[in-house]
């Protein structure tokens, strides 16, 4: 087929695609990725930065109610793994991803502890969705930061956030509004999961 008319089909297909995907409830972002045989793959679940956004799914006017409770056995055993507070390890998953195991962020950030690909390999993580796999993981790399940076607890959540490097930069919380708002909202739910345990 040559360039051009590749070119259309491929726009007709991409067309037809979201017309069909729009007249479904979509519940989460559809992906692409064309890859060099001009081959179309949908996914809702990215494995590589080289899908971009295809579809915005449609979110529920009401987030579904997960049970908070049904990862507990998971969560301390990475506590007792790490020596980690569960109630901090909790709320950092509350923050994260309320619970969704399939959470996918819009910088590629997935599963329950919201961990990056940039970080899967040097956490040993295979299965970013797989639950028991992404809190090991994330409460490993919580753990690494609280010791970076000495106990202080408040810093290692904004370098879990908005990465080390930018709290190195600013020499504590940077200046993000999401960031400090992270801060906070995790920092609460510690005290409120601390008190109710």
């Amino acid at each position: 087929m040559k360039g051009s008319h590749r070119k259309g089909f491929l726009t007709t297909i991409l067309v037809l695609t979201a017309i069909f995907l729009a007249s479904y409830p979509v519940s989460a972002d559809i992906y692409i990725f064309v890859d060099k045989n001009g081959v179309s793959h949908f996914t809702n679940t990215p494995t590589s930065p080289q899908f971009q956004l295809f579809v915005k799914g449609k979110r529920p006017r009401h987030r579904t109610l997960l049970n908070k409770k049904c990862y507990d056995p998971l969560i301390k055993k990475a506590a007792r793994k790490f020596n980690m507070d569960f109630s901090l390890i909790k709320a950092v998953i509350e923050v994260e991803s309320a619970y969704n195991p399939r959470a996918v962020s819009s910088k590629g950030a997935r599963g329950l502890m919201q961990i990056m690909p940039s970080n899967f390999k040097a956490l040993k993580l295979l299965d970013p969705f797989e639950p028991s796999q992404n809190i090991m993981a994330g409460t490993r790399y919580l753990n690494d930061l609280i010791h970076q940076y000495k106990g202080n607890l408040k810093h290692a959540l904004a370098a879990y956030n908005a990465g080390p490097g930018n709290v190195d930069k600013y020499n504590g919380i940077p200046p993000f509004q999401e960031t400090q708002n992270y801060v906070q909202r995790v920092m609460a739910l510690h005290r409120i999961y601390r008190t109710n345990s």
